[in-house]
């Protein structure tokens, strides 16, 4: 079926957040710190402003405590007197006119008593740089499977490697937004979100309300990846309190320069390696360190690092793994959720580390990976026993072959040795990404969906899962559809509205299709129950059905509910971080054919193969944009975009100076899927947003070490840097040739 979501989009009739019409309201904006850390010690309001045409709002006007609920509560909703990180929220004004609005934020003045800040999460605290427990970890996991030391002693060959990735701004279409208003005694917020139910949680402590009087609307959402997780709480408390002080309707709309400078991004990285193999190749043991930079408060550190360790030992199989992962504090912007949310940073360090490693063996990088990739019955790093019927060595070989991988390895040889100013190469990666909340998470939030049946026969699926471009309408209408035999035409998606839909959880993890999709059909199968249907009624009977109950229920409800179910099978342990991690996983094999002008040193990316399984292909249309999308965005990390910092935050908070890709510097992305329906997602289905994030970037690296000779180990690989690495190669070798 077509794109639902698309045209009203492609159209520009969509009405996002700061399309809503409204009569009256107030433009609301925040006032931030200057400073890293310190006491603040006075704000100063220039006296040629009238500051009594303002709503001003600081933490003293929080009803509650002053605080963000996230995973810890360690976050203000304003500064106290105290700031831990350059642009955190100290003050909150409203005006009518925006434009008198900005001009009186740049009339107030923070003064702060600086105190010592630690920016930089790779090095070791001093004491008076330490503000959270005693050594600034904010989390610290590890998972240990069998006997590391012993293995790596007796190990013939250990490789040893070093690999950083950096933060990466979201760039979403739409930036942070948010309306709050008093409806009567109800405090209603309308913004652009990808979990509802997170914001109503967030409001609930601070202001002193209860979700009898709070109401959370999620608008059409202009792109998310994470961002539009755990950021819209603090803007929606912002409209908020700035709604409630004043008795007015209030907006705020980040512009892009505030967007990119103020919310969280995705968390810089540091992996170590130290890898024990056998001569032919055969991975013995694996000990990973992985240091993440959490910022200034916890947000969702915790669960970045945890995915994070969990896919650092790759799909291998190798029966001694170690994984220690610390996330630390540092006095920046807090780094939050992005895409992948861990996986995409420790999946480039091992598969750049696989390439190292066929370099000191004299490998083909293939045939490692051919000799390593688990087998069902084969166990990951935490001893979870894959058994999904999945080849992944068929999974890699078919990328292979679509890439036309060993014919282009011969050109290249001949490319590079006949022409001066330009390198190709080839290079490969090979991933999986769990689908779904780790662990117990799916159980804990205890996630479900209803399905209504109205009075004139259509189903309306309600749930709190929203549409940021991903085609979740399509899906949900595609499988209410198909599960009852109704067209499309006659399935109804409920807006996301906290007071109308059930919590079915967050919009993240790739848990939509796979998780919240089948609680989709499972409530459709308990409205035919409810309905005295048998389990194979489908279409006119289903129609008539419906009809006949509201006409002997006049104003009644009729709903069918779906609760999340645990496969069954699955334990996992929280404390000891072993066992099923996963419901499941998906499972990818990229494969990147690049050219470097060593006039530039651009890197362009001349092809790229991307081959997944995620169960059933639900629509192929959507599956195709996401892995298309995702590649895009894992590109632009690469070999692109750079995060400068000051002070703790983005100095290049414009998209003049942080680049992205545009469509001419993407390769044609060539898709293709291998299904092996997963008996426990929705018709099949595993989750599949997360993953094309996963494995682009080393696989570009890996081709850009094939095509110059170097080993790069860090992204964004910008000119300059891959400049000096071809540069000094160049010289170690000037300089043997003369020794």
């Amino acid at each position: 079926m077509h794109r639902l979501e698309a045209l009203a989009k492609l159209t520009g009739r969509e009405h996002y957040v700061d399309d809503l019409p409204l009569d009256e309201f107030l433009w609301g904006a925040t006032v931030r710190s200057p400073a890293p850390r310190g006491r603040i010690t006075a704000l100063r309001f220039d006296p040629s402003v009238d500051w009594s045409q303002f709503t001003i709002v600081d933490h003293r006007d929080i009803p509650g405590p002053n605080v963000i609920a996230l995973i810890e509560r360690d976050q203000p909703v304003l500064a106290p007197g105290y700031v831990r990180h350059v642009q955190e929220a100290v003050l909150l004004l409203a005006h009518p006119d925006r434009m008198a609005l900005r001009r009186a934020v740049a009339a107030v003045t923070i003064e702060v008593a600086l105190e010592p800040a630690i920016l930089d999460f790779r090095v070791r605290p001093e004491p008076a740089q330490i503000q959270y427990g005693t050594d600034n970890e904010l989390k610290h996991l590890t998972i240990v499977k069998g006997d590391v030391e012993g293995a790596l002693v007796n190990a013939p060959i250990v490789v040893v490697g070093t690999y950083e990735t950096g933060a990466q701004e979201h760039v979403y279409l739409e930036p942070q937004g948010m309306i709050a208003e008093l409806d009567g005694d109800v405090l209603v917020l309308r913004g652009s979100m990808q979990c509802p139910y997170y914001v109503l949680k967030a409001l609930m402590a601070p202001l002193g309300r209860d979700e009898r009087r709070l109401r959370v609307i999620q608008t059409p959402t202009g792109g998310g990846f994470g961002g539009k997780e755990e950021y819209p709480s603090t803007i929606a408390l912002h409209a908020a309190l700035l709604a409630l002080k004043s008795g007015r309707r209030v907006k705020v709309i980040y512009d892009r320069g505030e967007d990119m400078a103020a919310t969280t991004k995705r968390h810089p990285s540091l992996v170590r390696h130290r890898t024990g193999v056998t001569a032919d190749g055969r991975l013995l043991a694996q000990d990973i360190e992985v240091v993440m930079d959490g910022g200034a408060y916890v947000t969702l550190s915790p669960v970045v690092l945890s995915r994070g360790i969990i896919h650092a030992a790759g799909p291998y199989h190798c029966e001694h793994v170690r994984i220690d992962g610390r996330a630390m504090f540092t006095n920046a912007v807090p780094f939050g959720a992005f895409r992948g949310f861990g996986a995409p940073q420790t999946h480039f360090a091992n598969e750049r580390h696989m390439d190292r490693i066929a370099a000191r063996l004299g490998l083909d990088p293939a045939e490692l990976r051919r000799r390593n990739l688990l087998c069902d019955g084969q166990s990951t790093a935490t001893g979870q026993v894959i058994r999904d019927g999945t080849d992944r060595v068929a999974l890699l070989d078919l990328a292979l072959a679509l890439a036309d991988y060993g014919a282009k390895r011969t050109a290249h040889a001949g490319f590079n040795g006949t022409t001066p100013t330009r390198r190709r190469g080839i290079g490969m990666a090979t991933f999986h990404h769990g689908a779904g909340f780790t662990g117990s998470g799916e159980v804990t939030l205890a996630s479900r969906v209803h399905v209504a049946g109205l009075a004139d026969g259509r189903v309306e699926v309600r749930s709190a899962n929203i549409e940021m471009g991903q085609g979740a309408l399509t899906v949900f209408t595609q499988l209410a559809a198909d599960r009852l035999g109704l067209e499309p035409e006659e399935i109804v998606i409920a807006e996301a509205d906290t007071w109308r839909v059930p919590n079915s959880g967050p919009t993240v993890a790739s848990r939509t299709s796979m998780v919240v999709g089948r609680m989709v059909e499972l409530a459709c199968d308990d409205l035919r129950e409810k309905l005295g249907l048998g389990a194979d009624a489908r279409g006119d009977a289903v129609r008539r059905a419906i009809r006949d109950w509201h006409a002997s229920h006049t104003g009644a409800t009729l709903i069918g509910e779906g609760v999340y179910q645990r496969p069954p099978g699955k334990a996992w342990d929280d404390t000891t971080y072993t066992g099923d991690a996963y419901g499941t996983f998906a499972w990818g094999a990229y494969v990147a054919e690049v050219e470097v002008d060593l006039r530039t040193y651009e890197t362009r990316v001349l092809d790229f193969v991307a081959v997944q399984e995620i169960g059933k292909v639900l629509n192929e249309t959507l599956a195709r944009g996401q892995v298309q999308g995702g590649v895009a965005q894992a590109l632009g990390w690469a070999l692109l975009e750079e995060c400068r910092w000051k002070d703790g935050a983005m100095a290049n908070a414009q998209l003049t100076n942080y680049i992205i890709p545009t469509s001419d510097d993407l390769p044609p992305i060539r898709v293709a899927f291998l299904e092996h329906p997963y008996p426990y997602g929705a018709q099949g289905a595993k989750g599949l947003g997360e993953l094309p994030m996963d494995g682009p970037a080393p696989a570009v690296l890996n081709a850009i070490a094939a095509a110059t000779g170097t080993d790069p180990c860090a992204i964004p690989l910008l000119p300059e840097r891959l400049m000096e690495m071809v540069e000094g190669r160049m010289q170690n070798a000037e300089s043997k040739a003369g020794t």
